[in-house]
């Protein structure tokens, strides 16, 4: 979601207009198939009461136990008559508005490559596990098909107002890296982190991070790293609030607001911050006297 990421101005030889390609599915090999096994199989065995119940509902009924990388058409099926959202091929990272327009008419971007064995605890670019075990799940939850559909109508009018990268900032703290409160606990829901085995241990468990109640403003001026765990995690009460939020916010002036106020760093607490955790980021620090001068 950032322009200056996108290696690719146009759709490449062999891509649609709207930038979707084939999934290939026949075309993937068995020790392809093989790594999503591997990763789908730890992650399967850490998630039960860490991940939210929409998440583990999701992989149940959109059947993602069963062995080897999803078929896309298959999974499509499935989900269009869940929530009337449907997964679709990429060669990459797409420009924005492509992107927003695929979310706004419930469609969903995914890479069809897998990561390499030697890579399968980071990866920089999303992958078709990061993105189809991570995401899809979710939008097999209504409400959250809802809210992921609003993102993307709201992501077009952002276009109108150069205020992508504080929109950014919602999607990166709830759709990929998201906390939520259930059952009187914090499960995760975003799919950086469940698709992490890392991460999906670290959100919840390291006392490193802080964690802090939802606020959409606070979301919007917060920075945030790609690079390794995240110094702040934002939690939602539930995902009928996050839509109620979304859907009422009014976002033209929010930007205009936005545009005059300073950011904050990850590692930041501000004035009015609701704190479900107070961080040491004892984690930040080590890895800063770690890296070399």
């Amino acid at each position: 979601m950032n322009e200056e990421s996108h290696v690719l101005e146009k759709p490449p030889e062999g891509a649609s207009a709207d930038w979707t390609i084939p999934q290939d599915w026949a075309a993937y090999s068995a020790q392809e198939h093989a790594t999503w096994d591997i990763l789908f199989e730890r992650q399967a065995k850490q998630l039960p009461g860490r991940a939210s119940e929409a998440f583990l509902a999701g992989v149940d009924v959109l059947k993602l136990s069963k062995p080897g990388i999803p078929d896309f058409e298959e999974l499509s099926e499935r989900l269009m008559k869940l929530t009337g959202w449907q997964v679709v091929a990429v060669p990459g990272l797409v420009p924005d508005a492509v992107f927003f327009d695929h979310l706004a008419n419930r469609r969903f971007v995914a890479g069809n490559f897998i990561r390499k064995r030697e890579q399968l605890d980071y990866l920089q670019e999303p992958d078709v596990f990061h993105d189809v075990f991570g995401h899809v799940p979710m939008l097999a939850n209504p409400v959250f098909g809802d809210y992921m559909e609003a993102y993307g109508r709201g992501g077009l009018r952002a276009l109108e107002y150069d205020s992508l990268d504080h929109l950014a900032r919602l999607y990166w703290y709830t759709v990929e890296f998201g906390l939520i409160e259930e059952a009187g606990d914090l499960r995760i829901y975003g799919s950086g982190i469940v698709s992490s085995h890392g991460e999906s241990v670290f959100a919840l468990d390291d006392p490193s991070p802080n964690r802090i109640a939802f606020d959409m403003k606070r979301v919007m001026r917060t920075n945030y790293r790609i690079d390794d765990f995240q110094q702040v995690y934002f939690v939602i009460p539930s995902f009928e609030e996050l839509l109620r939020v979304t859907v009422e916010t009014d976002f033209a002036p929010l930007y205009g607001e936005l545009e005059n106020a300073s950011d904050f760093g990850p590692a930041d607490i501000a004035e009015g911050d609701i704190l479900l955790t107070r961080g040491t980021q004892a984690y930040a620090c080590e890895r800063a006297a770690a890296s070399p001068a």
